[in-house]
């Protein structure tokens, strides 16, 4: 192994890099966010006709209904008046047309909303398939400036505000227009000038609808931005809630939540409140229209112009008219909240993306493992470097400790080494290969990794050892196990294999926890391995058993060991050093004692006792 220093290094402090920002400014183009979203409509054109076909004979059997009783009604008054006796024969005969329409109704209605929840759910799994692929198609950066409780708001709230939204609003506004249409033609049918009277409230009733959904739609905004925040701080604090209470700041942590969760009661009240005023001020509007018709109505029966039983319709409809309108309010209120989470969205769904690359034509087998950085330089944020000009050569099968304060850039140099981040200057090849020629995948596929934050997921243990290679059979896994010094500990577990984890695994130890991540490192069948602080969080007896496992897992790999525990890596072939971005020192440990330098400063420090 070699090293150069192209320049000494740079006395500034590293930026961090890591931490939540702010969710990215939303857009303010609703009409664009509503054509957008009916796009997603466009597959199901056919299925979306025959709601409308469906809902538009629904709606038509209940519109002509009140002419039909209003027929009923003259027929009895004309009786009465006439005094010819009731024609029990003609009310027979609307009594039975009337019970079929009613009867046809309730069945179109019923395959109008059958219809409706497919084509709903259809399109919302599309869009949560389209964001879950988009979540794993974004860079690491991304998740590195944006908060996980945000992410989980878009990818479940928001989803399901559109979810109800389609499942409800678009049937509820289909039939609401089909009715009112329906309605206006039936009564220009019956009496023109009555049909005027009753019109002259639809123009207020919209007026009131567009002011006030215009009004509360930035409120709608907010309410999204004020839960996805909250949802973050719920995330943060439970996932590490174990600190919360070590430090005693769960007071600090309530009221922090509570300053949020005012802020979101504040929104949210907003937006509900007023959105919920749209349906009481169209109520009374359609009370005026109530109003006017009866009073008209009754004068233009007495003028001999209509028929009693009109008029009696007349009133249903006007009734009718109003419970569209109020549906209208009721579903403006839902699609509010639907554009404003499509909208979120749709800004995760324009995220820039990694760039997708095509494996390079090179035998991956047939690469070596040894490793060269030459005149790296790299940084976060631009003209804030925090590698720079690093030049290093690592042979295939050594073990390559990497020590240094907090901020020195080891965790970068992982970052580089998997391209997580590509280099800014420089290059860094294996086997002379530059990482840039080759994919991503096939990068990554050449590495395994054993963080000191051990991640398994929920399932068995056979398949968290499984994840490291597709494909692997149950010898693969028992072998690994075996090599990774877990076998033992698992078949003295009541599944042995088929033990099911929790998502925090805390049915197993955290040493165990951390045996079977290294089980499935050696599964995959690494070329270069890399150990995060792997020993960091266990007792000093765990520590040896994973020492042992992962001196079988390093046997005959090129590794990369990051670690603060000196006594873990004086067996490495050689230490590096780093400061500030740089490379300050290297060599073996003895090597490094005898320099009196850095390294053994900070090696007295832990062993001073």
């Amino acid at each position: 192994m070699s090293i150069r220093r192209d320049r000494p290094a740079d006395p500034s402090p590293m930026p961090g890099h890591r931490g939540p920002m702010m969710p990215p400014e939303k857009p303010k183009d609703f009409k664009g966010t509503l054509r957008r979203l009916t796009r997603y409509l466009k597959p199901r054109q056919g299925a979306l006709l025959v709601v409308l076909i469906t809902a538009l004979l629904s709606t038509l059997f209940n519109v002509i209904s009140p002419k039909l009783l209003g027929d009923a009604t003259s027929s009895i008054f004309e009786s009465f008046v006439n005094r010819t006796g009731i024609h029990y024969a003609y009310l027979l005969r609307l009594t039975l047309i009337l019970g079929g329409l009613y009867l046809l109704s309730s069945l179109f209605s019923f395959i109008q909303q059958y219809i409706m929840t497919s084509v709903s759910q259809s399109t919302v799994a599309e869009l949560r398939s389209e964001v879950q692929d988009k979540l794993s198609r974004l860079p690491i950066q991304y998740f590195d400036r944006h908060p996980h409780g945000d992410l989980l708001s878009r990818a479940v709230n928001d989803v399901d505000n559109i979810s109800n939204a389609m499942q409800q609003g678009i049937s509820q506004l289909i039939t609401s227009t089909i009715t009112v249409l329906g309605i206006i033609v039936m009564m220009l049918v019956i009496s023109p000038l009555l049909t005027l009277v009753t019109l002259i409230t639809i123009p207020l009733s919209l007026l009131v609808v567009k002011r006030v959904a215009k009004y509360s739609q930035k409120h709608f905004v907010n309410q999204q931005k004020e839960l996805g925040a909250v949802n973050g701080h719920i995330e943060e604090m439970f996932s590490g809630h174990q600190v919360v209470k070590a430090f005693g700041q769960e007071r600090k942590s309530i009221e922090a939540f509570d300053k949020m969760n005012e802020r979101l009661y504040e929104a949210g009240w907003k937006a509900q409140f007023i959105s919920g005023v749209m349906m009481p001020l169209t109520q009374f509007v359609g009370n005026l229209g109530f109003v006017l018709v009866s009073i008209a109505g009754g004068i233009m029966v007495l003028m001999g112009y209509i028929r009693i039983g009109d008029v009696q319709a007349f009133i249903q409809y006007s009734q009718q008219m109003t419970w569209p309108m109020s549906q209208m309010a009721s579903v403006s209120s839902l699609l509010q909240t639907a554009l404003a989470s499509a909208e979120r969205i749709f800004v995760l769904l324009d995220e820039p993306e990694e760039l997708r690359q095509e494996a390079a034509p090179i035998d991956l087998n047939a690469l070596g493992s040894s490793i060269e950085f030459e005149r790296v330089r790299f940084g976060y944020k631009p003209n804030e470097p925090v590698i720079r000009g690093l030049s290093v050569a690592v042979k295939e099968g050594q073990t390559v400790a990497i020590v240094g304060p907090t901020g020195a850039g080891k965790s970068t140099i992982i970052n580089l080494l998997m391209r997580f981040y590509d280099v800014g200057e420089g290059r860094i090849s294996i086997d002379g290969v530059d990482l840039r020629d080759l994919s991503r995948e096939q990068v990554r596929s050449m590495f395994a990794m054993v963080l000191q934050d051990t991640w398994l997921f929920h399932g068995t243990i056979r398949d968290n050892i499984a994840y490291g290679r597709e494909g692997a059979t149950e010898a693969d896994i028992v072998e690994a196990a075996r090599q990774a010094h877990a076998d033992d500990f698992i078949r003295t577990l009541p599944d042995g294999y088929d033990t099911l984890l929790t998502e925090d695994a805390t049915n197993i130890s955290q040493g165990q926890r951390q045996l079977i991540t290294i089980a499935r490192a050696i599964i995959s069948e690494p070329k270069i391995l890399i150990l995060d602080e792997a020993t960091s969080s266990v007792d000093t007896r765990t520590e040896m058993q994973i020492q042992r496992a992962m001196g079988s897992l390093m046997k005959g790999h090129t590794c990369f060991v990051i670690a603060h525990r000196l006594s873990t890596i004086q067996d490495a072939d050689v230490i590096l050093v780093m400061n500030q971005g740089d490379i300050i020192e290297m060599g073996s440990h003895q090597e490094l004692l005898r320099q009196n330098g850095f390294y053994a400063d900070l090696y007295k420090s832990q062993f001073a006792s």
